[in-house]
């Protein structure tokens, strides 16, 4: 699990698109502050199907940049 506080664009060589997955999302408080967890869920070909592959969390500061990173990206959904 991994809570994301800051984003750094990097220049790859490479880039593919990967395999479709499923997400779900938590929102819980912790002491005042409001956190988004997302957790992945691995392939179909899974060895453990159902169990959460990866975890990452944003707080209010680091989903404001996520937000603005999408707009920057997408614009036509700003």
């Amino acid at each position: 699990m991994a809570l994301i506080t800051d984003f750094t664009r990097l220049q790859k060589e490479q880039n593919r698109v990967h395999g479709v997955v499923e997400c779900g999302y938590t929102v819980f408080d912790v002491g005042g502050a409001r956190y988004l967890q997302l957790d992945t869920y691995g392939s179909l070909e899974r060895q453990i199907l159902g169990k959460v592959s990866q975890s990452i969390q944003l707080n209010a500061e680091s989903a404001a940049q996520l937000k603005a990173l999408i707009e920057k990206t997408f614009p036509e959904l700003a």
